[in-house]
């Protein structure tokens, strides 16, 4: 998964990291996004210890036509709850499998967003960040035929036993 610190263009998907360390629970999700032709690019920005830099960063990307953002983080979790306050694109959070609570203290971060700043929650760690990829190209399958047709081949894959 290919990292940018801005995107110097229009990418549909931003997939945002609370630390580099995230970076390998979420490898997988690029191969997928790139299956379902979705340019996406990925930034590393912490809700708690950079929020500035996060804003510019959600700022820019909505400037420029950003249509879905991946926020991915463990422990506390703020990251995806923060990325939804700042846009009113969809925000898919990912819990990452950290800490002493494996993930269940960011799972239980990310779903339990207040009424109004919503966050679609996937499953910890890889399993999620597979899951993000895919509702993020059924979201925009919406509008998209190439899309919605890459995703129909994958479920087909799918169903014959592929992954």
């Amino acid at each position: 998964m290919a990292q940018r610190t801005q995107p110097k263009t229009a990418v549909r998907v931003l997939v945002l990291l609370g630390s580099k360390s995230d970076l390998p629970h979420v490898e997988p999700m690029g191969a997928l996004l790139e299956r379902f032709g979705l340019d996406y690019a990925v930034e590393v920005a912490s809700a708690h210890r950079q929020p500035e830099r996060l804003r510019r960063i959600v700022r820019q990307a909505d400037k420029q036509g950003t249509e879905i953002y991946v926020a991915v983080a463990g422990m506390a979790a703020h990251l995806p709850g923060v990325v939804a306050s700042l846009t009113d694109r969809p925000v898919i959070g990912v819990p990452v499998a950290a800490g002493p609570l494996a993930g269940v203290d960011a799972l239980l971060s990310i779903v339990q967003m207040p009424p109004g700043v919503p966050v679609a929650t996937v499953a910890i760690g890889t399993p999620g960040a597979r899951n993000a990829a895919v509702l993020a190209a059924r979201i925009l399958a919406l509008s998209d035929p190439a899309v919605a047709a890459a995703l129909v081949a994958y479920r087909q894959e799918l169903a014959g036993g592929g992954k």
